[in-house]
């Protein structure tokens, strides 16, 4: 058993696809997706459905995989669910080198911060700094860097 991937449904696929590359690095893998017809209608439960988009594969990965997956469909269905503490899959996080120097590459590209950045010591002696930001769609992602005392 492996993890594959994480799904983001986008109003804009490609510039959401293009964030992720920016901020992190991340590239295309394989084709781009158009998919449609009755095997994705049977998988969905949804007529006449038609998604686009593409996998980009995760930085400090070898391969092809894990990615995520970024799509648009054609009719999209819209809910409030964007605080930090809904229930369901509420981020995605990202060890990096220096949350304050990516946290303005991602500002810089539109991103928003939640929150205030903070630094919080742990018992094994390490200490973490966190930030949430929201990417160009909204979607929250949870940037981390980790050192030694």
């Amino acid at each position: 058993m492996k993890f594959v991937h994480t799904n983001i449904i986008a109003k804009d696929w490609k510039k959401l696809s293009q964030f992720y590359q920016n901020v992190f690095g991340a590239k295309p893998v394989g084709f781009q997706r158009d998919l449609s017809g009755q095997w994705l209608e049977q998988l969905t439960g949804i007529e006449n459905v038609h998604l686009v988009g593409e996998h980009l594969s995760l930085p400090g990965y070898d391969g092809h995989l894990p990615t995520l997956e970024i799509f648009s469909y054609d009719e999209l269905v819209h809910e409030n669910r964007t605080s930090i503490n809904c229930t369901g899959i509420r981020h995605i996080a990202f060890e990096v080198e220096d949350v304050d120097s990516l946290l303005q590459k991602a500002l810089r590209e539109g991103a928003e911060q939640l929150g205030e950045k903070v630094t919080k010591e742990y018992p094994d002696n390490k200490c973490a700094t966190f930030v949430y930001i929201r990417d160009i769609e909204g979607n929250i992602i949870e940037l981390q860097s980790w050192k030694d005392l």
